[in-house]
């Protein structure tokens, strides 16, 4: 396995697989690698002859609010993670590599990022979709691998690629979760013990939203309030939001049809974090 810094190096060691005829897998990452991750390089190295894994915190996706120094990185350990999981080549370049000096050209979007965390994080999407736009284009990867925690993300790189006619697959991969049910995530490192503890009442929550939807409810506001009512349980809880959206759009819907995103957002102590289920109704 190698780490390299320069879109350069990448290109070159990506140009040598193709001529070769291998296929290539990327998996975007932001470090600090986890279970989650693991299992997105895992599925890449079975499904491609080579997985590229990129190592990047990328600055224009934090928000003037948002820690972006205190974002948790540790490149001996994703170095670690990466090779156990099979991967073949670390992209990880300085952000002068990735924004050089007058950077002024950004993907945007609309309609899927205008709900749940893009409405909380203006200009989150706009960074993520434009190093991901450059991933692509340095990388050249014939598929891209995304969790599927990050359901917003997913859906509008779904969107983006589609509207841009990028020439990558997309897979979406499950979430991957604790043994006591709670999402994999960088930021769970953030939590105290009590926090951690705290922190089950996402997936408790969803658990009873899925039960009602498993049992024949359909109608979006129900499934909230069951949700809601189960998240206000726990005192070191804060709701950010509860919504029940078209998969695809990312818009509300008062009743649930056809591919259904049930997402929520928590704030437990000064940690927000994210979880959410899909289901397909018909």
């Amino acid at each position: 396995m190698q780490v390299v810094k320069t879109v350069k190096e990448v290109r070159d060691i990506v140009s040598g697989w193709k001529r070769e005829g291998l296929s290539v897998g990327l998996v975007p990452t932001m470090g600090y690698l986890h279970e989650g991750h693991r299992s997105l390089i895992e599925r890449s190295v079975s499904e491609n002859d080579r997985t590229v894994v990129s190592v990047f915190v990328n600055p224009i996706q934090f928000g003037p609010s948002e820690d972006l120094e205190a974002y948790p990185r540790d490149i001996q350990r994703d170095m670690s993670v990466v090779e156990g999981a099979g991967g073949d080549l670390i992209f990880h370049p300085e952000p002068s590599e990735m924004y050089p000096g007058h950077f002024t050209s950004f993907i945007d979007t609309a309609e899927t990022t205008e709900l749940l965390c893009g409405a909380v994080r203006p200009g989150h999407f706009r960074g993520v979709c434009t190093v991901v736009g450059k991933l692509f284009n340095i990388v050249m990867p014939g598929r891209a691998y995304f969790g599927q925690k990050d359901a917003q993300q997913l859906a509008t790189i779904r969107r983006f690629v589609r509207d841009l006619n990028f020439n990558v697959q997309i897979v979406a991969c499950p979430i991957v979760r604790e043994s006591d049910g709670l999402a994999k995530s960088s930021r769970n490192t953030y939590l105290s013990a009590d926090e951690r503890q705290a922190a089950l009442v996402l997936s408790q929550s969803l658990q009873k939203g899925k039960a009602l939807i498993d049992a024949g409810e359909r109608d979006a506001e129900v499934v909230k309030a069951a949700i809601r009512a189960c998240l206000l349980t726990q005192p070191l809880a804060r709701i950010d939001y509860v919504e029940v959206v078209d998969f695809e759009n990312i818009q509300r819907v008062s009743r649930i049809s056809g591919s259904t995103l049930v997402a929520i957002a928590v704030y437990i102590g000064k940690t927000r974090l994210i979880d959410n289920f899909i289901v397909d109704v018909h």
